[in-house]
């Protein structure tokens, strides 16, 4: 492989072959370790003439980017060592486990994790052993992993993670390997603009390592294939000012990559040193190195006359028929064997004294950074007494408020209360405003790096505001920031926060394996604001118009996600507040953000929500002692509206139909209370929606949600649920309803169709609720706004 044409000189003294050496030692130990992992099950330091029961019976794991992720390990070590650094790397290319695992062990924080695999030969056999086996450990960097926040199954956020774990940690280095794999996905490639957002006073510094060994799985990778001159114009454009290290040679790649860190470190804190002591405010170009060496680099080069080293045949597991193939086997031998393990480690297994020269100690160990780990980091978020900000409530429905203009007001203090600290954000796609949250640029500004005009507005280097028209590097950006023990929101447009499903789905598979290990310390919550939702889409139309989220993250792990639809200001306040102050959980809050009836004072918010479900008294017509004809029942701020009207029309209509209302907050609550820890249990939901009477349920998403839930139920045969199901458009607030069969009308139709005996007793009232349907048909072609029976509706108790 040739050398880069690209020359910079590095601003530290030269490497000496002493440290060469020792560099090399370290990195062919890990080598082995990564390549015994993949094989081995038995005598792991060849005491013996490998035999084919040495070998697993199923070969899994990535050998080809080992090597790469080992270099860089290595050199992170020199450096950590020499400069008593702070430092955190986030692996992109995490299906790269057995290279993070082997450099874990060497320095001894995997032993100290788990104490049966020792730093010896009997640990070895069982770090081999367990690696992609039963009851072992998986084959990405997972939360098994110390030192590790970042799995790397799903690419592209790497670089995105990184970032976020940097912001607010301005004493944090974090080095980020990006698979060139990696870079080709749009996460990653958006989240290369990061640089415009990291602040050099306040927050620590990310470096890149951009891996170049050329291959995917089967194909080549893109930015592997630019010419040289093309791929530095696109990195300097993103911001960055690129240090190559190219090569095959290992000794010279070992001081190329020596030289290359120590003149990205010394660049680095030359920013930092001139934000922060100089004031120099203009926007740095950050140092990154690009590392191009083979992929499968030090592995078998050929086998059965195909080339294996420098192409994509290395990706995985290079000689597959081991146990069966005699000639597979001795070149099995042959490689392990080329790393002269004899020399690396002792004759009871433990690492050569030169193998550990530059590993680390204590918490400066990359697997052992408290960063990694960021409940040992956690501080409870300052969350003001919601009295302040809670709107007062004489009866239900006497007034409106802005739900999401109300919590901006809390989130503002927060905000303020944190400022010395620095340990709370909210990200968002350029919404923040639009959402009814501005109150918080009152206490901080917009994050902003890149050039400012004069009328730009909240613009401010130090700001905590982050918005970005991505909503994947929104959510990389504070996945980074709760698995490094901050704290955050993000607000987002109900329909688009879809783009990042395969995001949370990973960061929640992340946390439910991490509440199983013991030394994993629970972190804050990433919390989701959901707003300008579908029922108030009516002015942007069908394309934002979806509903989903909560169905996509209901089915993950109960453990961890949480779903909340708060129907007025204050439960909203209380549910935020339950959502900020809580650890390890997904919490998923939808509320509006246009003008909502007050239905709860604070108090009785506060109630409502620890309940997660219950009657509203004061909305029935339910004599005491005596069994509702039907329930009606609601989830979300128009869905309840909609079902008071209705509840208001049956009042006034049917005065001797008993209606019982029931709200629902946490809707979780509707599932068994074995399928999920906030579920009801039998008896407590036959109490509230009876076992056999009509239920009429008015949800804010799709319908079959709640059928879902309630399946197990005994009055699930009896339960009719409206909702969302893809009719919109732009047009009024209420035609979204009535085209989604939600509104009042409707709702009354189903009561007078589902109680026993109403149909033929009733017929005249539900003529009246299909003539004002078609009244409103008509009045809204006509006046383009809706009719004043439903523009001026109140609640009448």
């Amino acid at each position: 492989m040739a050398p880069t044409s690209y020359e910079y000189e590095s601003e530290s003294e030269g490497t000496t072959d002493e440290e060469l050496a020792a560099l090399d030692a370290h990195w062919r130990a890990a080598n082995y370790l990564a390549v015994g992992q993949i094989y081995l099950r038995a005598n792991p330091l060849l005491a013996e003439p490998l035999r084919p029961e040495h070998v697993k019976p199923r070969l899994l794991g990535h050998w080809g980017t080992s090597p790469g992720l080992n270099l860089v390990h290595t050199h992170l070590n020199r450096v950590i060592r020499a400069r008593a650094l702070q430092a955190l790397c986030v692996w992109g290319p995490g299906h790269g486990g057995p290279a993070v695992l082997a450099n874990s062990w060497l320095e001894g924080t995997y032993s100290e994790t788990y104490p049966d695999v020792s730093r010896d030969a009997a640990g070895m056999e069982r770090l081999f052993r367990q690696f992609s086996y039963p009851g072992g450990v998986p084959s990405h960097v997972a939360p098994e992993t110390p030192g590790s926040l970042h799995e790397g199954g799903e690419l592209g956020y790497s670089l995105a993670h990184a970032y976020g774990a940097a912001l607010d940690n301005p004493d944090l280095l974090v080095t980020c390997v990006v698979g060139d794999g990696e870079a080709e996905t749009g996460p990653l490639a958006t989240s290369w603009h990061s640089t415009k957002f990291l602040d050099p006073v306040h927050d620590g510094a990310v470096l890149p390592v951009l891996h170049l060994n050329g291959y995917k799985i089967a194909n080549p990778a893109v930015l592997a294939r630019l010419p040289e001159a093309e791929l530095d114009a696109l990195l300097r454009g993103y911001g960055h000012e690129p240090l190559y290290v190219s090569g095959d040679e290992p000794r010279e790649v070992h001081r190329a990559m020596a030289a290359a860190m120590d003149t990205a470190l010394d660049r680095i804190a030359g920013i930092q040193r001139a934000a922060r002591e100089e004031g120099r405010a203009e926007r740095p170009a950050w140092p990154m190195i690009v590392l191009r060496t083979p992929k499968g680099w030090t592995g078998p080069a050929e086998i059965d006359g195909l080339p294996v080293e420098d192409t994509w045949r290395s990706h995985q597991v290079p000689l597959a028929g081991v146990r069966e193939d005699p000639g597979h086997l001795r070149e099995l031998e042959r490689w392990l064997r080329s790393y002269r393990p004899e020399e690396l480690f002792d004759a009871d297994g433990a690492p050569r004294g030169e193998v550990l020269a530059y590993v680390p100690d204590g918490e400066l160990r990359l697997g052992a950074s408290p960063h990694a780990n960021g409940g040992l980091l956690v501080r409870d978020l300052p969350v003001p007494p919601l009295e302040r900000y809670a709107v007062p409530v004489d009866k239900p429905g006497g007034t409106t408020h802005e739900p999401t203009r109300v919590l901006g007001g809390l989130l503002e203090q927060i905000m303020r209360d944190t400022a010395g600290r620095r340990n709370f954000r909210v990200v968002g796609p350029d919404e923040t405003s639009s959402n009814r949250l501005q109150d918080l640029y009152r206490a901080t500004g917009k994050a902003w790096q890149a050039q400012t005009l004069p009328t730009d507005e909240h613009l401010a280097r130090d700001g905590r505001v982050m918005e970005i028209l991505s909503e994947h590097v929104c959510q990389g950006w504070l996945e980074g920031y709760t698995l490094t023990g901050r704290h955050g929101v993000f607000s987002c447009y109900e329909a688009f926060v879809h783009i990042v499903d395969s995001m949370v789905n990973q960061h929640i598979k992340w946390l439910k394996v991490s509440r199983a290990l013991p030394w994993r310390r629970p972190v804050p919550s990433l919390n989701y604001l959901l707003t300008s939702h579908v029922w108030r889409q009516d002015h942007n139309g069908f394309s934002h118009q979806d509903p989903g989220f909560p169905d996509h993250v209901l089915n993950k792990s109960p453990d961890v996600v949480r779903v909340y639809f708060p129907p007025d200001a204050n439960t909203l306040l209380s549910a935020a507040d339950h959502a900020l102050r809580s650890r390890d959980y997904v919490n998923v809050i939808v509320a509006g953000k246009q003008p909502c009836f007050d239905w709860l004072s604070l108090d009785e918010a506060r109630v409502h929500c620890a309940r997660g479900a219950g009657i509203w008294e004061w909305a029935g017509t339910v004599d005491e002692g005596r069994e509702p004809d039907v329930v009606l029942a609601a989830a979300g701020d128009v869905p309840t509206q909609e079902t008071l009207a209705a509840a208001q029309l049956l009042r006034d209509h049917l005065p001797g139909l008993g209606v019982r209302v029931v709200n629902v907050v946490d809707i979780a609550k509707l599932q068994p209370h074995e399928e999920h820890p906030h579920g009801m249990k039998d008896a407590e939901f036959d109490a509230l929606f009876t076992r056999d009477r009509p239920v009429i349920f008015a949800y804010h998403g799709y319908p079959w949600l709640i059928h879902r839930l309630a399946y197990r139920r005994a009055v699930h045969p009896h339960l009719h649920v409206r909702g969302y199901k893809e009719s919109g458009t732009t047009t009024t607030p209420f035609d979204m309803v009535v085209r989604n069969d939600l509104d009042r009308y409707r709702l009354v139709m189903d009561v007078i169709d589902r109680v026993p005996g109403l149909a033929v007793r009733a017929a005249p009232v539900r003529q009246a609720m299909a003539d004002a349907r078609t009244r409103h048909h008509a009045y809204i072609r006509e006046h383009g706004t809706d009719m004043p029976e439903i523009a001026a509706w109140t609640w009448t108790p």
